[in-house]
């Protein structure tokens, strides 16, 4: 499941075990109850860092449990990780993916989520790889990848399946920063969200202005914000 745990000021929510991480509701819901508590609490921390044990971020939705009544857990998993989405983009905070091994399919939207996204570079690789396995994704889903995937490297990225290691993701701009090791990932991580943590915003501000420039995501999840007007305007 997942862990939650305070580190100074940062929250800091893992992924436990060295299971593939595969999202079905528990699993999601789990996450989404650490990420509601965060939010409630998020002028009490400067950022949330996600990340996780073993050799996989996530290896995506589990197809094992949506394979025993196929339809009714396809669409109950589909409308969770939607809800799963919405929660980490509607954070009153900075949010950053600490990337300690494969994330996959839903396992690397979920990272893409996140404002920002370091990775482990001796370990894991991201891979859309939905044209593989035969899933079409949904329209709000999709809108959080055109926001964080540059449209040069869209067709390549879910149309091609590549698989990406860190030096490659970088490249493309899918990830911001590659480390040796897990502790080292996580390590930068928490320095970056010192840093973030020095600008003292407000979060209904952060909010507001992570979806304005992530307006079709916002939009499609069904996130809204609380409008805030500047005393001088």
């Amino acid at each position: 499941m997942c862990s939650l745990e305070k580190h100074k000021n940062i929250f800091i929510l893992r992924m436990t075990g060295d299971g593939e991480h595969r999202f079905n509701p528990e699993f999601m819901d789990s996450i989404i109850s650490a990420i509601a508590y965060v939010n409630q609490n998020a002028h009490q921390a400067s950022a949330i860092i996600v990340t996780n044990d073993g050799k996989y971020f996530s290896n995506g939705l589990d197809l094992e449990w949506m394979s025993h009544d196929k339809e009714i857990r396809t669409r109950a998993v589909g409308d969770k990780f939607v809800e799963l989405l919405a929660a980490v983009m509607g954070l009153k905070l900075p949010s950053i993916a600490a990337v300690c091994g494969h994330a996959c399919a839903a396992g690397f939207i979920f990272a893409l989520a996140h404002d920002y996204r370091f990775m482990r570079n001796d370990r894991g690789f991201l891979y859309m790889s939905e044209v593989d396995v035969g899933i079409i994704i949904p329209p709000s889903v999709m809108s959080v990848i055109r926001s964080k995937v540059d449209s040069r490297h869209l067709t390549e990225v879910m149309l091609g399946g590549l698989k990406y290691g860190a030096q490659e993701a970088l490249g493309k701009g899918l990830v911001d920063s590659t480390h040796g090791s897990s502790d080292e990932t996580l390590g930068t991580a928490i320095n970056a969200a010192v840093e973030l943590g020095k600008r003292k915003w407000k979060g209904e501000v952060y909010l507001g202005l992570r979806l304005g420039a992530f307006p079709e995501a916002a939009e499609k999840l069904g996130i809204r914000s609380v409008s805030v007007l500047a005393s001088r305007l």
